[in-house]
C-alpha cells in the first residue's frame, strides 16, 4: 500500500468482499487518494474495481477493513450515508428521469417547495446556480429526453456537485462521448481539480487516463498490485499489469479481399412508436470478408438499425436482403437460418438467459438442430464437447459448462456470446459494441476474433461508440447523424478523430454523390 501521507482524503484499508456463493470480490484492497488529484482505478472485468466503489458508496458492506476521510474512520451504511460524507457516483447507465426537466432532475430527493407545493422556479435557480460555480453549460428547463449524450452527462455531475460531493466516482464517463465531448468533459474536470474536488476516473481507455489522471491504482483478481504516478507508466505498462501478461494493444489485421454483396439495405426508412423519423432512407451494401463500420453518436438511428438487420424490430419502407433474400417478413429463427449471427448491444437483455448454465447459452441458437438431436433427446455428450471447445477456446474463465452464466464477470460474459454467435461460421454477422465495458485482454481477444472471421468470409457490421475501434478494426465505414448516412470513408487509413468527430455532431455532411459509393452494384 501507498504511503497514507497527510493529503490523502480517502483512504481505504484491506477492505475483503465476499459474495453469499462464495466469490472473493476484493481480497485485502488498500486504496489512498489524494485531495485534488484525479486518480485511475483500473483493472480487469471481474478485478474487484466496481465492487470496491460500491463498498465506497455504501451500496455493498465489507465484511472486514476500513474506510478513512479526512484520516477519520466512517461507516457508510449506504448512498445517502456516503452523500452526507461528500461522497458522489456518476454510473455508466445514467440515472436520470428523461421526461423531466434538467432542473427537475437536479433536485429529485432536495425538492424546493413554495407552501407545500414544487418549486420549479427556485429548482431552476438551484441548478443556475451549481452549473455557474462549475462552469458548466446547462440549459435548466430542457427536458433531459431531448439533450445529447454529452449534456446527460453534465446533468449527472452537477447533481453530484449539488448534494456536496467532494469525492467523485466516474464510472466509464466517456463510454458514450464524441472526441468533442470527451474534450469538454476533460477541461471540466481539471477545473474541478482546481476547485479541489477529487475524482476517481474507472476507464478501460487507456490512453485518456495517460491524459487526464494524476495517479494510478491497478487491480487483478480482486487485489490491489500496484500504485503510481501515471506520468510514469506507460499504456503498455498498465495494460500488462491489469492482465498480467503482454497484451497487443493495436489492431493488427491484413488488407481486406472483399468478394460478393452478402447485405444489401435500399432506401430503408422507419418512424418511431411516438411517429418521429429515426431511420431516412438509408442505403449501403456489405461484401463477404470485409468489416464495415458504423460510427455515430449514440441515438442517431444506429440501435434501430441494428434491431431491423437482425429481426428484432419490423420495417415497412425500404428493402433488407441477406444473400438476395428479404427479410421483411421473415422470423428472427429464419435469418438466422441464413447463417446470420448478432453480438447484441446490450448482452445481459438479448445476449443471454441470465440464470441457465453456461452450456445452455452456447447452445441456445442451435439446440433444436438435427446434429443436436436424436429421436428427440438431445445429444448430451457432443452438446458437452462443444462446450468445452468452446469455452477453451474462446478464453472463458469459469468453473466449468453447468456454472450459471450470471456469476461470470462482464467481460466472460461477453467471450460467452462472442463463442455462440462465432462458431456458427456466420455468412453475415452483426457486432453491436462487442468491447464496451470490458478489460483490455478481453478486448484484445475479442478484436483478434473479428478479424479472424473476417479472414475466413464473413460479411462483418460493426457498430461502435469507441471511436478508436470502429476507425481501426473497419475496412470501411459510414457515420450516421440524424437517422441518415452523412459520410461514407471506403478506406479507413487516413481520417482523423477530429474529423470523424465532425460528422458525428453534424457540423460536416459528405454530398450524395460521395455517400452514393457505399452501394456496390454488380
Amino acid at each position: 500500500m501507498a504511503e497514507n501521507v497527510a493529503d490523502n482524503v480517502l483512504v481505504m484499508e484491506n477492505i475483503t468482499k465476499v459474495y453469499p456463493n462464495g466469490f472473493v470480490a476484493n481480497k485485502n484492497v488498500n486504496f489512498s487518494v489524494r485531495k485534488g488529484e484525479i486518480h485511475a482505478l483500473v483493472g480487469e472485468n471481474g478485478a474487484g474495481k466496481s465492487t470496491l466503489m460500491k463498498v465506497l458508496f455504501g451500496i455493498e458492506t465489507p465484511d472486514s477493513g476500513r474506510i478513512l476521510l479526512n484520516g477519520k474512520e466512517v461507516q457508510i451504511h449506504n448512498p445517502s450515508s456516503a452523500i452526507k460524507y461528500g461522497i458522489g457516483m456518476v454510473h455508466q447507465h445514467f440515472m436520470l428521469a428523461p421526461s423531466l426537466t434538467v432542473a427537475e432532475n437536479m433536485v429529485m430527493g432536495i425538492e424546493p417547495k413554495n407552501m407545500f407545493l414544487f418549486d420549479f422556479a427556485k429548482a431552476v435557480q438551484m441548478t443556475e446556480d451549481v452549473a455557474k460555480k462549475y462552469n458548466f453549460d446547462i440549459d435548466p428547463k430542457a427536458h433531459v429526453k431531448d439533450l445529447p449524450v454529452g449534456q446527460k452527462q453534465k446533468v449527472e455531475i452537477l447533481k453530484a456537485l449539488m448534494r456536496g460531493a467532494q469525492i467523485l466516482i466516474l464510472d466509464e464517463p466517456t463510454a458514450v462521448l464524441t472526441p468533442q465531448e470527451t474534450t469538454e468533459l476533460f477541461v471540466q474536470l481539471k477545473e474541478l481539480k482546481k476547485q479541489g474536488h477529487t475524482i476517481i476516473f474507472i476507464s478501460h481507455k487507456l490512453r485518456e487516463i495517460k491524459e487526464i489522471c494524476d495517479r494510478i491504482t491497478i487491480l487483478r483478481d480482486g487485489r490491489s498490485v500496484g500504485e503510481a504516478d501515471v506520468k510514469e507508466l506507460s499504456e503498455q505498462d498498465i495494460s500488462n499489469s491489469m492482465v498480467g501478461r503482454n497484451v497487443v494493444l493495436d489492431i493488427q489485421k491484413t488488407e481486406a479481399h472483399p468478394a460478393e454483396n452478402i447485405l444489401s439495405v435500399r432506401e430503408l426508412s422507419a418512424v418511431n412508436k411516438f411517429g418521429k423519423t429515426i431511420l431516412n432512407n438509408v442505403s449501403f451494401d456489405v461484401r463477404r470478408g470485409e468489416i464495415f463500420g458504423i460510427a455515430g453518436v449514440e441515438g442517431n438511428g444506429q440501435s434501430e438499425l441494428a434491431e431491423i438487420l437482425t429481426g428484432l424490430r419490423p420495417y415497412f419502407n425500404g428493402s433488407v436482403k441477406i444473400k438476395g433474400v428479404e427479410i421483411q417478413n421473415l422470423s428472427i429463427r429464419k435469418i438466422r437460418e441464413l447463417k446470420t449471427s448478432h453480438v447484441p448491444e446490450d448482452r445481459m437483455t438479448f445476449g443471454i438467459a441470465g440464470d441457465v448454465s453456461i452450456k445452455e447459452n452456447l447452445i441456445s441458437d442451435r439446440f433444436y438442430k438435427k446434429e443436436y438431436n436424436h429421436s428427440g433427446l438431445q445429444k448430451a455428450k457432443m452438446i458437452n464437447e462443444e462446450a468445452d471447445r468452446n469455452i477453451k477456446e474462446y478464453l472463458v474463465k469459469c468453473d466449468g459448462r453447468e456454472q450459471p452464466i450470471r456469476m461470470l464477470s462482464g467481460g466472460n460474459i461477453q467471450k460467452v456470446v462472442v463463442a455462440r454467435e462465432f462458431s456458427s461460421n456466420p455468412d453475415f454477422i452483426l457486432v453491436d459494441q462487442p468491447t464496451r465495458g470490458i478489460d483490455v485482454g478481453a478486448t484484445e481477444f475479442v478484436r483478434k476474433q473479428i478479424v479472424k472471421l473476417r479472414d475466413q468470409g464473413s460479411a462483418i457490421v460493426l457498430i461502435s461508440a469507441d471511436l478508436n475501434e470502429v476507425m481501426e478494426l473497419s475496412d470501411s465505414l459510414i457515420v450516421m447523424y440524424e437517422g441518415e448516412i452523412v459520410a461514407y470513408f471506403p478506406d479507413t487509413k487516413n481520417i482523423t478523430e477530429k474529423e470523424m468527430g465532425e460528422y458525428m455532431l453534424g457540423i460536416k455532411k459528405m454530398s450524395p454523390e460521395e455517400i452514393g459509393d457505399v452501394i456496390h452494384e454488380k
